[in-house]
């Protein structure tokens, strides 16, 4: 459902439409719609979005946004995310409030994971 003036959409830069494709897909179960060569779409994901080709990426050490999905298992989380090419550029650590990790996706896209429960 559309809200008015609330987030509804986030885009990513991707270096390997394909790559980052098949990461979300294996990690997390994402489902896509591409819309031509240069874009794809998810949605049903808390907040729906798409990566479009690009030579970028975002990074939290760049300034850029840092979207954090939640886990009710980190370490499950940790090992799908593994498992499905992603690399840990944070382990895992406590904050106030809970444990997270950071990773990035083939393209380089920086993304967290954190959980309220403990290991």
């Amino acid at each position: 459902m559309n809200a008015h003036e609330k987030l509804n959409y986030v885009e990513f830069a991707a270096r390997d439409l394909p790559a980052t494709q098949s990461f979300f897909e294996q990690a997390f179960g994402w489902v896509f719609v591409d819309y031509g060569p240069a874009y794809t779409a998810f949605s049903g994901q808390g907040l729906d979005g798409g990566f479009f080709q690009a030579d970028l990426c975002s990074t939290a050490a760049s300034g850029g946004a840092l979207l954090v999905f939640y886990s009710a298992d980190l370490e499950a989380t940790l090992a799908k995310v593994v498992q499905a090419g992603g690399h840990i550029v944070k382990p895992v650590f406590d904050f106030p409030g809970g444990r997270r990790f950071h990773f990035t996706e083939p393209s380089g896209n920086e993304l967290a994971v954190w959980s309220d429960h403990k290991a």
